[in-house]
């Protein structure tokens, strides 16, 4: 890897697909030939379930996008074929919109395949970019944006939002995997090979088997405080250039002709207010930053290409709404990717009004409009046939292909981490009898990760992903039925009759929000959830047999899982590999000749934390001199020096050294802070609560109104309007097969300690009134995140009680904490889930000592 150079300014980059004079003046040209309208549907990037034919006709629309869990028709076993009608269709009413003009607008389609093509079936799937970043290997890299640019041009797509160069400096972010590495380094070697991959060069970047890169999230995404999704970075502008925007620099080098802006907020004084005089104080959102997206990205850097915006992001900016971006366009934001069609429709006529009352500046958007047809040429656009008159398109051997297969299974070889190794342990025989067992043994969920045909990727199956391989079925290739029993639970198989376990642990699929930790939350894998507990006794109960344990953990971030290594004899982070785990089988057993046909040698992108506390401990980058670390993160030393230092990873000749690594003992001394009363939990005004719904599908978990109906795919929430009952609620579940939870949260957010309750012997009392008994479980939690923690069933409760009647259930405090409830950090003092139907009205709800005398429940 190169060492980095210091930026003490944000330096120039001198792009490597320039634009001929001849062809800048065709730009010019047809900009003075288009009418706002049209100049604005070049800026509105609409996605696929939102939009119509006729809607780019009628808005002049000039790309759209598919995002995670959007096929044509609705249909995840969408074809190839499926998809290239679908593209093409929309390209076909762009073009027919310009029929009878001296000019057209060639249409664009954009999507986000970050891990190969992976929204659609039947696509290669490569390892998540925390794997790739352990592999070490740039020209890896470049032949993967090579296929994967070959399979998105195969389904008739222009341009892939890709790579990632975000440098995750906190593992409670839910995002952690989508980075390479926690230090700039790699990333700076990565993502210009990812580009060129890609794109190729000027000349490659018009033929059909590229697409448009786009380098994303800018910036400093990956250093919010306490690894906030969306949140926000407050350090210095000096580590935002020299950490954060390194991936930018090398990037963009390359030639990538756009970048997507980041959810995230900057806080820092340079990070003006551009309309000061005008609506709210701007909130630091970086998509309404003039600094870091004008000044900075276009004036200094001199990026001459498409400032793209976040899916809805532009709603986030202090004066803007999802169906008004002014500030974000001002700001400089090029194209809008809105999702909804209301929304997107209502982008296009604000823009225009305020074009007209001089609110955005003309010139601004005519530098939007440069841009995006600036890259829609340099790309050939114009050049190019229909989607469906492509070469690769007319060809059916391109996607998933057993070159491209071939390729990922070589990615996961070269991703492997070896942690720990006992001497003599691996290879391992492929005559031995194996017990492939743990909650990753056979799931390939955990495998993928999130971005995986669906959003969140926890509800593939085998079936969405053709000739996919888990672990359990990897093995049984390599030493055959007979000799392999996968037990995942570990209920039935006995260990003394195998030769060697295969333990494979992991993380269950995550994306975005929903894989954030909470600020408080613990790095403690088994600490997590309850099915991730279960993971460790059974490697302890095979520590008890005696067995050879080879441990394997699935994982989009370094997690303490210092017992587990113990436990084991050989430990192998192979993090999110994909769909290819004969990778980890090649690398695991002997070759067929009995030689060691493949040796490890991924080492860690990321510092392996030795506490449970241990969030935000990162390599300091040895290019900026005298760095300090920010306060938003743990300097590597004492307690929090890594387990396992950035750059670690054992090769099979080495053996760690003998004895256990010291465990975290630490536990927190503060007492349980004494009750002073009922803990009255109840929504509307001035409450000090937050009443929200969520489940599939849901993922914003929109806020109940204590005025007017709630109604949601998963959850209708319906205020009462009895005098003696305020801030009571009529709920009704819509199961079946539809998860959902409704919840109150302190509006603050953060947690109480409520440690005390239990030791009082409080209960959880709440008023309910019955309609429809739960056909199915009914869970009552102190938590937002069952079934990942526990919670207690009280539908056999609810079924007993007479209905339409107000009546009490109660929940002893010490049963929630008997479970396993964070007691300390309860910042949802209430939650009901259900899997199925229901439905009652929901009164007082009290934590509250017994005896407590109160009728008016």
């Amino acid at each position: 890897m190169s060492r980095l150079p210091y930026h003490a300014d944000w330096p120039a980059i001198s792009a490597a697909i320039p634009l001929p004079p001849e062809q800048e003046q065709r730009i010019e040209e047809i900009l003075t030939q288009l009418t706002l309208e049209e100049k604005i549907g070049q800026m509105i990037q609409p996605e696929l379930a939102e939009l119509t034919a006729q809607d780019v006709r009628d808005f002049h629309i000039g790309s759209a996008l598919n995002g995670a869990g959007i096929w044509p028709e609705g249909n995840r076993k969408a074809s190839r074929d499926d998809w290239i009608k679908t593209v093409d269709a929309f390209w076909e009413a762009s073009a027919s919109r310009y029929e009878g003009r001296p000019f057209r607008i060639p249409f664009m389609w954009a999507t986000d395949a970050v891990h190969g093509h992976n929204n659609v079936r039947g696509a290669t799937v490569f390892p998540h970019n925390i794997g790739l970043g352990a592999a070490r290997d740039p020209d890896l890299l470049r032949r993967i944006g090579e296929a994967t640019a070959r399979e998105i041009a195969a389904t008739g797509m222009d341009w892939t939002f890709a790579p990632t160069v975000t440098i995750p400096r906190d593992r409670r972010w839910g995002r952690y995997y989508e980075g390479y590495a926690e230090d700039p380094e790699v990333v700076h070697d990565y993502a210009p090979a990812m580009v060129r991959g890609l794109q190729g060069d000027a000349g490659e970047l018009t033929t059909d088997s590229r697409v448009v890169a786009c380098v994303k999230h800018w910036v400093a995404d990956g250093g919010t405080a306490q690894g906030a999704d969306r949140g926000t970075a407050v350090c210095a502008e000096d580590l935002v250039r020299n950490i954060h925007a390194v991936g930018f620099f090398s990037g963009l080098a390359a030639g990538a002709q756009s970048v997507m802006v980041s959810f995230s907020s900057w806080e820092n004084r340079a990070n003006y207010d551009h309309s000061p005089d005008t609506g709210p104080a701007y909130n630091y959102k970086i998509h309404g930053s003039r600094y870091l997206i004008t000044d900075v990205l276009k004036g200094r850097m001199g990026f001459d290409g498409i400032v793209i915006s976040d899916w809805d992001a532009h709603a986030e900016v202090a004066g803007c709404t999802v169906g008004d971006a002014w500030y974000a366009i001002n700001a400089g934001i090029d194209v809008l990717m809105v999702a909804g069609r209301d929304a997107w429709q209502s982008v296009h006529r604000t823009a225009c009004a305020h074009v007209r009352a001089g609110r955005i500046p003309e010139e601004r958007i005519d530098d939007a409009v440069r841009r995006v047809l600036r890259v829609k040429m340099r790309a050939g656009l114009w050049e190019k046939p229909r989607p469906r008159e492509r070469p690769l398109a007319v060809r059916a051997d391109v996607l998933g292909c057993a070159e491209h297969r071939a390729l990922a299974r070589e990615a996961v070889r070269k991703s492997l981490v070896l942690l720990k190794h006992r001497e003599g342990t691996l290879p391992l025989s492929r005559f031995a009898r194996v017990l492939v067992t743990g909650s990753g043994a056979d799931d390939i969920q955990k495998q993928a990760g999130g971005w995986t045909l669906t959003w969140q990727g926890n509800d593939v199956t085998l079936d969405d992903l053709p000739g996919a391989t888990t672990m359990a079925q990897a093995v049984r290739e390599v030493v055959g039925d007979a000799r392999c029993t996968v037990d995942p639970a570990l209920d039935h198989a006995d260990p003394a009759r195998h030769d060697v376990a295969l333990m494979v642990l992991g993380e269950d699929s995550y994306a975005e929000m929903r894989g954030t930790m909470k600020p408080w939350s613990t790095l403690s894998y088994a600490g997590l959830k309850q099915s991730y507990a279960r993971d460790l006794d059974i490697l302890r109960r095979l520590r008890e047999q005696g067995i050879t344990v080879v441990t394997v953990f699935f994982g989009g971030r370094a997690l303490y899982l210092t017992e587990e290594i113990n436990l084991s004899d050989a430990f192998v982070a192979a993090w999110l590999p994909g769909t290819e785990a004969g990778g980890i089988t090649d690398v695991l057993f002997r070759a067929v000749d009995g030689t060691t046909g493949h040796d490890f040698q991924g080492r860690l992108g990321s510092s392996w934390p030795r506490t449970t506390r241990s969030h935000a401990v990162n390599r300091i980058p040895p290019h900026i001199p005298g760095y300090r670390a920010p306060a938003e993160e743990q300097v590597p030393e004492g307690e929090h020096e890594p387990l396992f230092p950035y750059g670690h990873g054992l090769r099979m000749v080495d053996a760690s050294p003998a004895g256990l690594l010291p465990l975290d003992t630490f536990r927190d001394p503060t007492p349980a802070p004494p009750i002073t009363g009922p803990l009255e939990v109840r929504g509307g005004a001035g409450t000090g609560f937050v009443f929200r719904i969520g489940g599939h599908n849901t993922w914003s978990r929109p806020e109940i109104s204590f005025t007017e109906p709630t109604d949601t795919l998963v959850v209708r929430a319906e205020p009462l309007t009895e005098p003696d009952r305020p801030g009571a609620l009529a709920l009704r579940f819509r199961g079946p097969g539809l998860p959902a939870f409704a919840y109150a949260q302190f509006a603050s957010g953060d947690p109480a300690d409520l440690r005390g309750y239990a030791d009082a012997g409080a209960v959880v009392e709440v008023a309910v009134r019955v309609w429809e008994r739960p056909t199915e479980a009914l869970f009552l939690a102190c938590h937002d995140d069952y079934p990942a923690q526990p919670a207690v069933d009280i539908s056999e409760a609810l079924a007993e009680l007479p209905q339409g009647t107000w009546s009490t259930v109660t929940v002893p405090v010490e049963s929630l904490r008997a479970i396993g409830s964070d007691l300390r950090h309860v910042d949802v003092p209430f939650m009901l889930y259900t899997d199925g139907t229901a439905r009652l009205d929901v009164g007082r709800v009290r934590w509250l000592e017994p005896g407590t005398v109160d009728a008016a429940t």
